[in-house]
């Protein structure tokens, strides 16, 4: 595996994730040149990652002679021009959530790096947390059974730029901010290849005067009949709440990766420290991260896109799963206004059928099994239906 010199765009807090997995963890690719839209942040970006080159001017870091990938860490309305830019000088292009603003945006983007022919990579780091990996590797092996419901939460107190609260430059509120990343966490539990249908959405403006929401609940229905729930908030107190649930024929995930992570200390003094993204006090009781990169995602996530750029293939998050994920987020905004059940459109579905969650019941003397349980003197209770007559009855037997 050969290393990679990066043109890094973008010089926020993301950019400041982003290469700092990439100069402290994979090691090997390096950020060659960063844009920045202001001369003085550029500068300071340069300085403090070791970067040889800064510059305003972003045709020119995208064509850098000696960089070879790409990556997107600007605000939402310049993904489309920067992923152009990054597309025609035949170099692959990493890009930040959430793809575009729109699936019609998202879809335009989508169909400039096919056309060119170079590899896209969509950076939904949540989908890469080593819980998650994990969760998703027990739930892809059965352990769960059939996936029948997830439900993916990420609020906190807001975002940390200006942009963000602009929904002419964004898209929206607090779906676009954070409902992406939950969207694409409930896809992976479900499947990819299981389609969502149509999506119940509920959004209000309840604390920071703009136009946009800044909290939303949504159910998602899925082709095999599973569900997925998020809820996304920039009014929650208290730092940056990450919590996924995941319910199946066989058995229950439940994921905390942010608040509750088995890292709590108590300070009476407080300090000006850097606690952990989000966190809004330095005194009382604190909830560090211990490696934050890694905990968040980035570091499987850069791992994942560059093996997947030098092997040739498809990453986990390719620029269609950005494409999709845009498509429920306009179904969602649809649906907060018609206050109904609203359809996700696809221009093309490419994950194939999946079967509706069912299984053949359990018979016990002829009668349906509806539930097994074990009483604590190890006898058995079963809740069975008469099939001719409709009936319950309670049936209890010796232990097995």
């Amino acid at each position: 595996m050969r290393a990679h010199s990066v043109t890094m765009l973008g010089t926020g807090l993301i950019g400041d994730f982003y290469t700092m997995t990439l100069h402290g963890q994979r090691g090997r690719d390096r950020v060659r040149v960063v844009y920045s839209r202001t001369e003085d942040r550029g500068a300071a970006f340069s300085e403090r990652w070791g970067i040889p080159e800064h510059t305003t001017d972003l045709a020119a870091a995208v064509n850098h002679p000696e960089t070879d990938v790409v990556v997107i860490g600007l605000p939402n309305y310049l993904h489309e021009e920067a992923v152009a830019a990054a597309a025609a000088a035949g170099k692959a292009v990493l890009c930040t959530k959430p793809l575009g603003r729109t699936a019609a945006e998202a879809r335009r983007i989508l169909d400039t790096v096919e056309n060119a022919g170079v590899f896209g990579g969509y950076l939904e780091d949540l989908c890469y947390t080593p819980k998650t990996l994990k969760a998703i590797a027990s739930v892809e092996a059965g352990a769960l059974g059939d996936v029948t419901w997830v439900r993916s939460r990420e609020t906190h107190p807001g975002p940390h730029s200006a942009w963000f609260w602009d929904g002419r430059l964004t898209g929206g509120g607090a779906i676009i901010d954070l409902g992406c990343h939950c969207i694409e966490i409930i896809r992976n539990f479900v499947g990819k290849g299981n389609r969502p249908l149509e999506v119940m959405c509920h959004t209000d403006t309840l604390v920071h005067p703009i136009a946009d929401e800044d909290n939303a609940i949504a159910l998602i229905r899925f082709e095999s009949g599973a569900i997925g729930q998020f809820e996304v908030s920039w009014t929650f107190r208290g730092g940056m709440d990450l919590r996924d649930e995941v319910a199946g024929t066989h058995g229950t995930i439940w994921l905390n990766h942010f608040l509750r992570t088995g890292f709590e200390m108590f300070t009476a003094g407080g300090s000006s420290g850097y606690v952990a993204e989000k966190a809004e006090t330095s005194a009382g009781w604190l909830f560090p991260v211990g490696d934050e990169v890694s905990e968040l995602g980035y570091v499987d996530m850069f791992s994942d896109m560059f093996n997947a750029i030098d092997s040739g293939s498809q990453p986990r998050e390719t620029f269609y799963d950005g494409y999709v994920v845009n498509a429920i987020m306009d179904a969602s905004y649809r649906s907060a206004r018609s206050r109904g059940w609203e359809p996700v459109e696809l221009f093309e579905w490419r994950g194939g059928a999946t079967p509706r969650i069912g299984s053949e019941p359990e018979l016990h003397d002829g009668k349906v099994v509806i539930k097994r349980e074990l009483l604590p003197d190890g006898r058995q209770k079963l809740i069975v239906k008469d099939t001719e007559s409709g009936d319950f009855s309670d049936l209890v037997i010796a232990g097995v």
